[in-house]
């Protein structure tokens, strides 16, 4: 439920709501808001928030009501984009007043404004950010800073880890993509799977979700930011206090151990290392030089942030699929095999071209489990209208990339998994393009990802056969997920069987790399 204690505190402010709330938003020229469901005069929607995979429910809305909606929660206005032309239309096309992001009173408190996905595109850093992780982690960079090596390590490590132990494959999952993002952000090698900087991360990552996810009344009255952390209606400072430390250290520990390293003499190549300048060099010092450093801070742990979990819930769901559609894993290795014809080695980047269904399989991965089902809030900085409908300035826009992968008027049969609407000569939508955002808050470690991906998947694919876990009999048992509701969601309770396709080929892998 969204928190219960605005019925207490309702009656207190009343007489502000209603200030506040208009019955009807619309413009000038009278012009209404997209429809959605039937709202309460003072609290509008709040009272039907869904708790649990909000995009099935917002695209159930859009069945009733079109492909745009609008919500209302007191004062604050959503409109909601279900349709891949709407989000293009708005998000790209007209990206110059649809890039920034609604404030977030949580996250401020927690210090994280100046987060690199939560910072408002007027920021002068905004730019900065965008030049820094496009040129930090663009292919190129990646083969001048020799970071293929270190991905193809850590790929070896899985390999190897998901043939002694199969049955721990989330967590190597998790430890690979980790591994992975650390060392091209920091270059830290990740030793052991209880790893103090992955851990460190993983709680980070955890505590803001507390911040973000729940709905606290803060951030609809923000004057209650004034209240003492006792006071009944300030529950969100409770919380604050108890993840603020962990918030700011999952930036400052990595930053100061990477700086350390660099100071030393001891660091190897990452993105963090192209961008520090120490401090004993002429630009290092004064203002301009700590301005730097807070700008390196935040991108290089948004590499991270921004990676390690949504590439993680996209493996995770490869193996899920793959267990419940052994015919297209039977296809998508037999392509592998063709190409490779007994050679005992890790697939690489330079394979890919040769193994389109392989690379048709990950799209539709993709598409079938968006890792991020409503990708990130957007604000629209001016008043707008799109097909007669008014769009008022400060609304939160939120794409559905969940309902968007599930149209059918884009991807016909859109709960079959079929890798081949992506082949032939006209292939439906690129999943890709959903999954990476929009307009100027397109991510920049896209490639990063698509690589890592196709790395991964493909060598799991070469190595292993997936199919259902058995229950004590011996019976295949059918899955059984819930899926984490959540910025990034993954498969929970995600049960599969993973057998060797080859002792052969595990032993010619370990070696190979």
């Amino acid at each position: 439920m969204p928190g219960t204690e605005y019925q207490y505190l309702l009656p207190l402010f009343l007489v502000l709501a209603a200030i506040l709330c208009r019955r009807f938003v619309s413009s000038k020229r009278g012009l209404p808001l997209p429809p959605g469901p039937p709202r309460r005069y003072i609290t509008g929607n709040l009272h039907q928030l869904p708790t649990s995979q909000p995009w099935l429910k917002y695209a159930d809305w859009a069945k009733e009501h079109g492909p745009i909606i609008s919500l209302r929660v007191f004062h604050r206005t959503e409109i909601i984009l279900n349709s891949a032309k709407a989000a293009t239309d708005l998000l790209d096309a007209r990206s110059l007043i649809y890039s920034d992001r609604p404030p977030s009173w949580m996250a401020t408190l927690a210090g994280r404004a100046r987060s690199v996905f939560l910072l408002s595109s007027a920021h002068p850093w905004f730019s900065r950010y965008r030049k820094m992780l496009h040129a930090g982690l663009s292919r190129r960079t990646a083969q001048a800073q020799a970071w293929r090596p270190a991905q193809e390590l850590q790929l070896g490590v899985l390999i190897r880890g998901l043939a002694e132990k199969p049955e721990a494959f989330v967590g190597l999952i998790r430890t690979f993509v980790a591994s992975t993002a650390l060392k091209i952000a920091y270059g830290y090698d990740v030793s052991t799977d209880d790893d103090f900087f992955v851990t460190l991360i993983e709680d980070g990552a955890n505590a803001m979700t507390k911040l973000i996810q729940p709905f606290f009344l803060i951030e609809i009255f923000p004057f209650l930011r004034f209240l003492p952390a006792w006071f009944p209606f300030a529950r969100f400072k409770r919380v604050l206090q108890a993840n603020r430390k962990m918030l700011d250290d999952i930036e400052i520990i990595p930053f100061e151990w990477a700086k350390n390293k660099i100071e030393t003499g001891t660091h190897s190549d990452s993105f963090f290392s192209q961008y520090f300048v120490p401090s004993d060099s002429g630009s290092g010092h004064g203002p301009h030089g700590d301005e730097e450093r807070e700008i390196l801070k935040w991108t290089a742990g948004s590499i991270y942030g921004g990676g390690a979990h949504t590439t993680a819930s996209a493996i995770a769901s490869f193996f899920l699929f793959m267990s419940t559609h052994p015919t297209v894993q039977k296809r998508a290795q037999d392509e592998i095999d063709a190409h490779l014809c007994g050679a005992g080695r890790l697939l690489t980047l330079e394979d890919q071209k040769a193994l389109p269904y392989v690379s048709a399989l990950i799209k539709e991965v993709l598409r079938s489990a968006p890792v991020a089902p409503l990708g990130l809030k957007h604000r629209v900085t001016q008043d707008d209208v799109y097909n007669g409908l008014f769009i008022p300035k400060g609304g939160t826009i939120i794409a559905n990339i969940w309902a968007i992968a599930h149209d059918d008027e884009v991807y016909p049969d859109p709960f079959a998994f079929d890798p081949t609407r992506h082949l032939g000569e006209n292939p439906q939508r690129d999943p890709f393009d959903l999954v990476i955002g929009y307009g100027r808050r397109v991510c920049p470690g896209a490639a990063l990802a698509e690589d890592t991906l196709f790395l991964a998947i493909s060598n799991i694919l070469a190595a292993f056969t997936i199919s259902k876990a058995l229950d004590g009999e011996g019976k295949e048992t059918e899955p059984c997920v819930e899926w984490r509701t959540a910025t990034v969601t993954f498969p929970l309770n995600l049960r599969c069987r993973i057998v060797p396709r080859s002792p052969d080929i595990i032993a010619s892998l370990a070696v190979a790399q």
